[in-house]
């Protein structure tokens, strides 16, 4: 699994649907595991499957449809509300992507993505129906989510948004750190600091 997140470029997958919940990203029945990996496979598990029936998949679910692909996950306001399980960012991570773009995102939802090296891109709702217009002209249409820049672009036209993250969980993303990679990155600075106060 890759961490650290610098520029990402790529098609989007498309869900316009509001207030999902981390139920619907991932069922409570699949929560057994500790281990982070393997959960992607049950990403949207209900809205993927007829009578959870991984041979009967629902033709008319995005994740289903081979023309959507891609390493950015693109869904309406209000995305990750519910409970708190960190398993929902896990999920979405170990199924492939690496942002997730909504005009807003729930505050728990938000902090165990950023701890789990999945970036969210908050924008402004003009914006977000500005990725859907393109992406329904041209299921191909590519966006450009710059972090350095703090960044979204739609390729296609050129528009660009900028958007807000966390300074220290900006630094954490563009290194790869958790919260223990960044103390040892910087332990040279915190042994000095402790010198100079003996």
């Amino acid at each position: 699994m890759s961490k650290s997140i610098n520029i990402v470029t790529s098609t989007i997958v498309p869900i316009n649907i509001e207030n999902i919940d981390t139920d619907q990203i991932i069922p409570a029945r699949f929560l057994k595991a500790t281990s982070r990996d393997g959960f992607g496979k049950n990403l949207f598990r209900d809205w993927r499957y007829e009578n959870d029936d991984e041979n009967q998949p629902k033709k008319d679910f995005v994740l289903n449809n081979p023309t959507y692909k891609g390493k950015i996950l693109v869904a309406a306001k209000n995305f990750g509300c519910g409970s708190s399980r960190e398993h929902a960012a896990w999920a979405i991570k170990d199924a492939g992507f690496d942002v997730v773009v909504s005009s807003f995102f729930a505050d728990i939802f938000k902090n165990n993505a950023l701890n789990n090296f999945l970036l969210p891109v908050t924008v402004s709702e003009p914006f977000l129906q500005k990725i859907y217009d393109a992406v329904e002209k041209d299921a191909n249409t590519s966006i450009e989510v710059s972090l350095p820049e703090q960044t979204i672009t739609i390729a296609a036209t050129g528009e660009s948004e900028k958007f807000d993250i966390n300074a220290y969980k900006k630094t954490c993303l563009l290194n790869g750190y958790d919260d223990i990679d960044y103390l040892l990155s910087i332990r040279g600075e915190i042994e000095k600091f402790e010198n100079e106060r003996i």
